[in-house]
């Protein structure tokens, strides 16, 4: 639920219902406080009461005591007449007053039976009613008002005809005290029933993200918050959720990058070791004046030659594989011709493959016009680096690697193809990952950074093409990638 809406039902709960249970609480209390002043049971509640005022009361026994009294003086008989009684006292039955006939010292009505047993032993005898006195005998322990009427029975019984009023039925202390503890008791449960609401709905899930947040500056990740709920907590646990998720996924990614970090500086100190090592060996040589002949002293120079280009390469590899992983070797993009285009690629490396006694076997099978967009220069460092990983991995007398052209409606497949000592399956899928080498080539006297492949990959992927490997352990590698054929739309004539 929104904090708008959730506002808004606290707003109006607090308003709705105190007054509903205000209500509820004062029909009851008045209902029970009315009947038993009336001496009725729970079956017999009357809720026309509640309705009435106090000027209609007055009005109304007035009414009936003139009407007693009237009666006394001009035909006190019918002053004994039960239904003429009855039919006088039901106008006063509804305004918590009633009627009481005595004769002699017998009832002989009441409108009330209940609650005139309680008050007729504490009436006046006959004759001590004051007819000229209308306002009647208070009786305080009673709460009850009196008014008394004297007359003669037609048998000659002496009666007496009181009017019964209650007279604080409508306005009750008990029921002033009984609604204040009511409604005091009505806004505390109020009060705590829309607090628990409240913590319930904004607090306890305040609570989880300050504990979670607790979490993520301690460095836990793995804390988790779910929930279904709609509205502004649920997008806070959402948010919450997609933050802590993209920090797991950068921290993972940033421990990888140190790891790879600190495998490239082991793998670089032991790739410039090996040639560092050889390179002073041979300069001490020859300080020593182990080379003592021409023949010898030229052989030493040339190793320390291929030694320090072999530095320099490594040193390059490295460069170039920082700047391209940064995106910060900007790619001249050009409509090349692919049987001219790998035509001369193969011309230049079969020269060098001719002096290591490596045969090169080249096939183009698409059109002669095919043109894919390509930048020459990069696309020449994915051809040798290819070709070198192949010729730094060859283990046979005579090395073989084939290079093929194929067409594929609309690309172009490339494999080279090398007859080496392969690459096993466990290790086939990681090849093209930066930094990483297999265990054959890690113990290989040729080394190697690790990143060759990674830069082909990355170099194949920003022309838009991809690249994979199958090879099988002792029989060779084939690299195999592909690039879009360019296709110039013409338009119809």
């Amino acid at each position: 639920m929104k904090f708008k809406t959730r506002l808004m039902v606290t707003f109006t709960a607090i308003i709705v219902l105190p007054l509903a249970l205000t209500a509820m609480a004062f029909c009851g209390i008045g209902l029970y406080l009315i009947n038993a002043q009336k001496g009725l049971t729970f079956e017999e509640l009357n809720y026309t009461l509640m309705a009435e005022n106090m000027q209609e009361v007055v009005e109304s026994t007035e009414h009936v005591y003139d009407e007693l009294r009237r009666q006394a003086q001009t035909m006190p008989s019918k002053l004994a007449d039960i239904r003429y009684l009855e039919k006088l006292s039901s106008k006063i039955v509804q305004k918590t007053s009633y009627i009481i006939i005595r004769k002699d010292s017998e009832m002989y009505f009441a409108g009330n039976e209940a609650a005139a047993k309680r008050i007729f032993p504490v009436l006046p005898e006959y004759g001590e009613g004051d007819l000229s006195e209308e306002s009647g005998r208070y009786y305080g322990e009673y709460d009850k008002l009196v008014k008394q009427v004297d007359f003669l029975f037609p048998d000659g019984s002496k009666g007496s005809a009181f009017v019964v009023t209650k007279v604080n039925s409508l306005i009750s202390k008990h029921l002033l005290v009984d609604m204040f503890v009511a409604i005091l008791l009505i806004l505390v449960f109020t009060s705590f029933m829309l607090t628990q609401w409240i913590h319930r709905g904004v607090f306890n899930p305040i609570n989880e993200l300050n504990i979670a947040m607790r979490k993520i500056k301690e460095g836990n990740l793995e804390y988790a918050l779910e929930t279904n709920a709609r509205g502004e907590i649920g997008d806070l646990y959402r948010n919450y959720e997609d933050m802590r998720l993209r920090l797991k996924e950068s921290t993972e990614e940033n421990n990888e990058n140190e790891k790879q970090n600190r495998e490239l500086i082991s793998n670089i100190s032991h790739d410039l070791k090996t040639p560092i090592t050889a390179i002073k060996g041979y300069v001490e040589g020859i300080m020593d004046g182990v080379a003592v002949t021409p023949e010898k002293m030229d052989k030493y120079i040339k190793t320390i030659y291929n030694k320090a280009n072999d530095m320099e390469r490594l040193i390059n590899e490295l460069t170039y594989y920082s700047r391209i992983d940064n995106n910060r070797i900007p790619y001249n993009f050009h409509r090349i011709n692919v049987a001219d285009y790998f035509g001369d690629c193969v011309e230049e490396v079969g020269m060098d493959l001719e002096q290591k006694n490596i045969e090169l076997n080249y096939s183009n099978l698409t059109q002669h016009d095919t043109v894919v967009i390509a930048d020459p220069e990069q696309m020449k460092k994915v051809i040798n680096n290819i070709i070198n990983n192949s010729v730094k991995y060859l283990d046979k007398p005579h090395g073989i690697i084939d290079i093929r052209i194929l067409d594929e409606a609309d690309s172009v497949h490339i494999e080279i193809e090398d007859n080496g000592k392969g690459i096993a399956q466990k290790d086939l899928g990681r090849i093209f990952e930066r930094f990483y080498r297999t265990d054959a080539s890690r113990n290989s006297a040729q080394g190697g950074s690790g990143i060759g492949l990674s830069i082909v990959k990355k170099i194949i992927e920003d022309h838009g093409g991809y690249i994979w490997a199958t090879s099988k352990e002792g029989e060779g590698t084939c690299m195999h990638f592909v690039l879009r054929k360019y296709i110039e739309l013409q338009e119809n004539p």
